[in-house]
């Protein structure tokens, strides 16, 4: 037998079929480790033949299989083939997306343990055995014992003893970490509303592969996700539900499994490798039929999908920063097709791209225009903060913000404060010079943190000391600028001291399950304000929650970014849904110093229509996506001479094709990147957009022409950050 297989080299050279001679029992999908040149490198088994255009003796055999059951499934191979003709990257880094990387480095393994239980109870035990005898007394009432623990307890040599005679018997069987143990709830499915049957029964009968589903924040979303997972599972068929935060996961798995039991598995980057790997094989094997997890989950190893389900489907967080730079949905779409399944997007604030497919009738348009029994929406407060300085008041929170809160508090009620930004300040700036320190590695200013008396970087996690001076003009003047969750919550201790206030963002949450213990504190009423930064802003239920504070709200407003309108708007309404979600009403106080910014305005009024047709009227006048692609194509390496070059040769061929076909190119040129250095490695960028994608496959080659081991270049389309 003949096995071809792709070796696990991330390179060009060897973006090709290697063949091997294998036993009888490889199977495709089989993860192997064979000979090449000089060395041993692992592969996957992507074909097999009885024969070979090779001489037989020439061709080299595989040296050992890591695998029973095939790691990677026959889906695995047709979407390898289209993400890597897709993104133009190798074959192998397709198919590292499909497997934990602890995985494919053999870094992890099962765990198996040996368990001992009575066997022949008939068989004669010397009275001078007593140290068998208790054994045999202790496993009486017992149905099955740990070995090792046994041995411990009485002794390798009795135990071993008994098992040679056949009174007890030993089993090994593998064990599965269990990444959030503990007692499970049962939780029955709910009575739908009418409108959320409708939104199920539309689903399973319309005829189109994508479904926008359209629901303002608490109209019922997560229990049709819900519903219609277990009417396939009914069928006998698996589901993937995706949520775009990592601090989703352990909510919504707790959701899946007080309905599935042991049929949900999580994935996430927060569990260990062990973790990872158990939840990965459950899901291989079929033991676990459902995978919930944020981005990466859509290459779970499960068969036979009958639905995909991407919750909060606008966040940029299902953008991939690394190679292949894909869009889950685009990957949601592939599995979809291949599976003969539904792909369902939900969110309060769609993108505008999905939105724009949805009212043209390429996705079936589902709308929930209300909250579950009709609970209203919560009011808007709109605070000027421009007035607040006129009127003397430099803290961090309006007036209005401060009654609210103290009106909250003092009914027994709960308040979230959010803020886009983590440390104590946003920046260290010397009074006398105008200095500002930045790190060393990127083109960044540092965060100041007051807990720990240092300097962040936010980029690559860099920590320096605190200025006692300033480097430049040795000036003691050092302020402050900006404001950070750490000082907000240092200010909220001085304005409410009897409140227990929590604080959620990067800095504050570590280890699987950091952000739940956070959100489960807060949640059992053990807190009365949580201060955080975007992973507090959506999907979380708290029912005593009847005020958000939005501290500046317009900051994303003066990104250099087409899409920082529509993030401000999805930030602001997926937010301010957090409030009043249970019998009373809710609050939210957006301070500004913007009141008048028309996006605002759309927001305070939940005008998600009116924001739409605003944006797409905009979009279509100035060529910005949909009505063009934007692509960037970036070259960063830690030589400065030799990533610009390469930057140079890759605008020379961009431009070659803008000389050829200049009606494709609306605009085209090459930078700095804003940020010009991040862990050490300069950036530089061709900017270009075009009308359509008809040379966005001659981009993508040129950009891995000009890739080597000094420089990287990669393409990015329509990028969800431009810094």
């Amino acid at each position: 037998m003949y096995a071809q297989v792709i070796v696990d080299v991330a390179h060009s050279e060897v973006d090709k079929i290697f063949e091997y001679s294998c036993p009888d029992d490889v199977k495709v999908g089989c993860r192997v480790k064979v000979p090449f040149g000089s060395r041993t490198l692992d592969g996957f088994v992507v074909g097999l033949s009885r024969t070979t255009d090779y001489p037989p003796e020439k061709v080299k055999s595989i040296s050992s299989v890591f695998d029973e059951l095939p790691a990677l499934v026959p889906e695995c191979f047709s979407l390898m083939e289209r993400i890597s003709s897709r993104f133009k990257v190798p074959k192998a880094v397709a198919l590292r997306l499909f497997l934990p990387s602890e995985m494919r480095r053999g870094a992890v393994r099962e765990i198996y343990k040996k368990y001992a239980k009575l066997g022949d109870m008939s068989v004669p035990i010397s009275k001078t055995a007593k140290k068998q005898a208790e054994i045999l007394e202790f496993l009486k009432d017992k149905p099955e014992y740990d070995y090792t623990r046994l041995c411990e307890s009485f002794g390798r040599a009795a135990v071993n003893a008994l098992e040679a005679k056949g009174a007890i018997v030993c089993e090994r069987r593998r064990v599965m970490r269990d990444p959030f143990k503990g007692d499970e709830k049962t939780e029955p499915a709910k009575t739908l509303t009418p409108a959320q049957s409708a939104a199920v029964e539309s689903v399973e009968s319309v005829n189109k592969r994508v479904h926008l589903l359209h629901g303002v924040t608490g109209s019922g979303k997560t229990e049709i996700y819900l519903q219609l997972i277990a009417r396939e599972i009914a069928k006998g068929k698996t589901a993937i539900f995706l949520v775009p935060e990592i601090s989703l996961t352990p909510q919504m798995l707790a959701q899946l499994r007080a309905r599935f039991k042991g049929e949900a598995a999580i994935m996430h980057s927060g569990l260990s490798a062990g973790e990872r790997f158990d939840e990965w094989w459950r899901l291989r094997s079929g033991e676990a039929k459902i995978a919930i997890g944020a981005r990466s989950a859509v290459f779970a190893p499960l068969e036979n999908l009958g639905v995909i389900i991407v919750d909060e489907e606008h966040d940029a967080s299902y953008q991939s920063e690394t190679a292949p730079r894909y869009s889950t949905a685009e990957i949601a779409r592939m599995r979809a097709e291949y599976n003969d399944c539904k792909l369902v997007l939900g969110s309060a604030t769609p993108s505008v791209e999905s939105f724009r497919l949805a009212r043209e009738g390429v996705y079936n348009l589902i709308s929930l225009p209300d909250r579950i029994n009709a609970r209203p929406l919560p009011e808007m407060i709109i605070a000027d903060m421009r007035k607040e300085a006129r009127r003397g008041n430099g803290s961090i929170f309006s007036l209005a913000l401060r009654e609210e809160l103290d009106a909250a508090l003092s009914a027994g009620n709960q308040a979230i404060i959010f803020l886009n930004r983590r440390g104590y300040s946003q920046k260290v700036v010397c009074r006398d010079c105008g200095y500002v320190a930045k790190c060393e590695q990127c083109d960044v200013t540092l965060t100041y943190h007051s807990e720990e008396n240092c300097l962040k970087c936010h980029y690559c996690g860099n920590r320096y000391r605190m200025l006692p001076a300033c480097p430049e003009c040795g000036g003691m003047h050092i302020r402050y600028a900006g404001t950070g969750t750490q000082k907000i919550v240092s200010e909220l201790t001085e304005l409410f001291p009897s409140a227990r206030i929590i604080r959620m963002d990067n800095d504050t949450v570590s280890g699987k399950d950091g952000h739940y213990k956070i959100l489960s504190k807060f949640g059992k009423k053990e807190a009365d304000i949580l201060v955080g930064t975007q992973m507090i802003a959506k999907g979380h239920d708290f029912p005593s929650v009847t005020l958000v504070g939005v501290l500046d709200a317009d900051m994303s407003l003066h990104f250099e970014d087409y899409r920082s309108g529509e993030r401000t708007f999805q930030l602001i309404t997926q937010v301010s849904g957090r409030s009043g979600r249970a019998e009373e009403s809710g609050k939210v106080v957006l301070q500004t110093y913007c009141p008048e910014n028309y996006i605002l305005r759309y927001a305070v009024n939940y005008d998600y229509y009116g924001f739409y047709e605003n944006e797409v009227r905009l979009r279509k006048a100035t060529f910005y996506p949909p009505f063009a692609l934007i692509v960037r194509v970036m070259a960063t390496g830690t030589d400065k001479d030799l990533t610009v070059s390469a930057l140079k040769g890759v605008f020379t061929e961009i431009d070659g094709l803008r000389q050829r076909d200049p009606a494709e190119f609306l605009f085209l040129n090459r930078m700095s990147s804003p940020v010009k250095k991040i862990q050490g490695k300069y950036r530089y960028q061709v900017l270009a957009r075009l009308k359509s994608d008809v040379h966005l496959k001659e981009i993508y080659e040129t950009a891995a022409k000009y890739t080597g081991k000094d420089v990287l270049v990669y393409v990015e389309e329509n990028p969800s950050n431009l810094s």
